[in-house]
């Protein structure tokens, strides 16, 4: 079933809901709650990130970009060449779904000349592909986990980048370890323009920065044209053609967003974030517990979504009630449930991200799965940082520390 259509099945079961509220209170309601300045961001954000994509993308920045990874990677470290390049295309594209298509011919075209199992190098790029997808500034994961928690893309990606660093470097000396014998040699010409990849490094120092995104993505867009007019790969007249390609790319998630906006506001209206935080607390009696409750909710929601995006939407409000409740800082909450949805979604066989992988293969998703070393590493290293590494607490009010002490 497409996504939207649960999604409008759920909104109207929602609508069947608590009589006490007439037809036109509900739909003021679900205005309410759709009007919110972090869903109207977050769609906008959305439109715009599309626009840099479609714009990078026909000025050939993923094929420049691909090309000088293998140009310049010594043979007996493709596998773990190909997660690299996989990290910095979904960095910096903001999509796992884009890298993994961009990257998986290669890394059919590695194992056939080199004998290295299919389904390391598909796991390997599948493990990049997550890893940006979970730091990007412009992936919609971020944007989403972000706006639902009102905090600094800058200070989320510095949080979670120190959470998941541990397991990227251990699966990269894996993959090393694995391939460590082989070699790899290119006979055909890996034509590369460096002013192709200048937009992503614009996207990426910026974010870093601490510019605004909207600023961010504007000026990607701008010198992803520019440099497709220089290198003859974006003719004057498809430049809005382009960007339009982009933006309607984002429709699905960004219909989907607002969907889920309607959804949780009449939920919450009639009650039912509040009976989910219910059982949460019962369980929760500490910080420590808050985060790993946070955890295992977006973990549950992504095995029920297959999307974590959507899971983030609808996950977020819940996770915000209970950062506040136990005095978790917005970052790590967004990181939390960036991570825990990526490393999710990064597993499940009928996740888009494996099925994508599996198609281009011809291989099961199961047995890709043993190979994917990131998304399982993540979430033991953020397991294990979480006991020993606390959180920066944020001061409570007078009222939030009334709750929490009725809570403990």
């Amino acid at each position: 079933m497409p996504a939207i259509v649960a999604f409008l099945i759920a909104l109207l079961v929602a609508f069947l809901q608590n009589r006490t509220l007439s037809f036109q209170e509900k739909i003021h309601v679900i205005a309410g709650g759709v009007g919110n300045d972090n869903i109207i961001t977050m769609c906008l954000i959305f439109l715009a990130a599309g626009a840099f994509s479609g714009t990078v993308s026909a000025a050939g920045g993923v094929e420049s970009t691909v090309n000088l990874g293998l140009s310049i990677l010594p043979s007996g470290i493709v596998v773990a060449g190909l997660m690299m390049i996989a990290c910095f295309i979904s960095v910096s594209m903001g999509t796992s779904m884009g890298t993994i298509g961009a990257l998986g011919p290669i890394a059919i075209g590695i194992s056939d000349k080199t004998g290295y199992s299919l389904a390391i190098c598909i796991g390997a790029v599948v493990s990049g592909a997550m890893f940006g997808d979970n730091l990007s500034m412009i992936s919609d994961t971020t944007i989403a986990a972000v706006r639902t928690q009102g905090c600094e893309m800058k200070d989320k990606f510095k949080e979670n980048f120190f959470l998941v660093l541990p397991a990227a470097c251990i699966s990269l000396i894996l993959y090393g370890v694995l391939a460590r014998n082989g070699s790899y040699q290119m006979n055909e010409a890996l034509p590369y323009h460096l002013i192709q990849v200048i937009p992503y490094v614009v996207v990426l120092a910026g974010a870093l920065i601490g510019i605004n995104v909207f600023i961010v993505l504007i000026s990607g867009t701008l010198v992803s044209i520019l440099a497709g007019l220089l290198t003859s790969t974006i003719a004057v007249d498809e430049i809005f053609t382009v960007m339009q390609e982009g933006i309607t790319s984002m429709y699905d998630i960004t219909v989907i967003s607002i969907i889920v906006a309607c959804i949780v506001s009449l939920v919450k209206k009639n009650g039912g974030i509040e009976y989910i935080l219910d059982i949460i607390h019962r369980s929760i009696k500490s910080h420590s517990g808050g985060e790993f409750g946070i955890a295992i909710l977006a973990v549950l929601v992504d095995l029920c979504t297959a999307n974590n995006t959507i899971a983030i939407v609808m996950a977020g409000p819940i996770a915000k009630e209970i950062s506040e409740d136990y005095n978790i800082s917005p970052r790590r909450t967004a990181s939390l449930l960036d991570i825990f949805t990526s490393v999710t979604q990064g597993l499940i066989p009928y996740g888009a991200q494996l099925l994508l992988a599996a198609g281009l293969t011809k291989l099961s998703p199961v047995n890709i799965i043993p190979y994917l070393f990131y998304p399982v590493l993540m979430g033991i290293s953020v397991i294990f940082i979480l006991l020993i590494r606390k959180d920066e607490k944020v001061p409570l009010t007078e009222e939030t520390q009334i709750d929490f002490n009725k809570n403990l």
